[in-house]
């Protein structure tokens, strides 16, 4: 059974950038259909929250772009992780760790 899509919430975006750019650099369109693929279409991600999270993030100093022809030769901006992007999918992946366990263990309380 299929679950119905979910809106990503501005946090949790972040990081599900992050990680989609941790295995190489990505225009946006394909950011959001990576997420979109990876969790089986039960996330989904807008492009009025994509973008503004994607400048926020260049703005941060965690992703560097630039333009270049996309799959079907249009131009598109390409964005990658530089090593802050990088230290900080660490961290966040740490804590997203241990915040899933904690929320784990006070879900099997009885």
């Amino acid at each position: 059974m299929r679950a119905d899509p979910v809106s990503v919430r501005q946090g949790t975006l972040d990081m599900l950038i992050l990680k989609a750019l941790s295995l190489e650099p990505m225009h946006g369109w394909g950011i959001a259909e990576r997420i979109q693929q990876v969790s089986r279409g039960v996330l989904q991600v807008q492009q009025g929250s994509l973008y503004p999270a994607l400048h926020r993030l260049e703005g941060r100093g965690l992703l560097d772009a630039e333009w270049r022809p996309s799959e079907d030769n249009r131009k598109a901006k390409y964005y990658r992780l530089t090593p802050s992007g990088r230290r900080l999918l660490a961290t966040e992946r740490a804590d997203w760790d241990r915040f899933m366990l904690a929320v784990q263990r006070v879900m099997q309380t009885v």
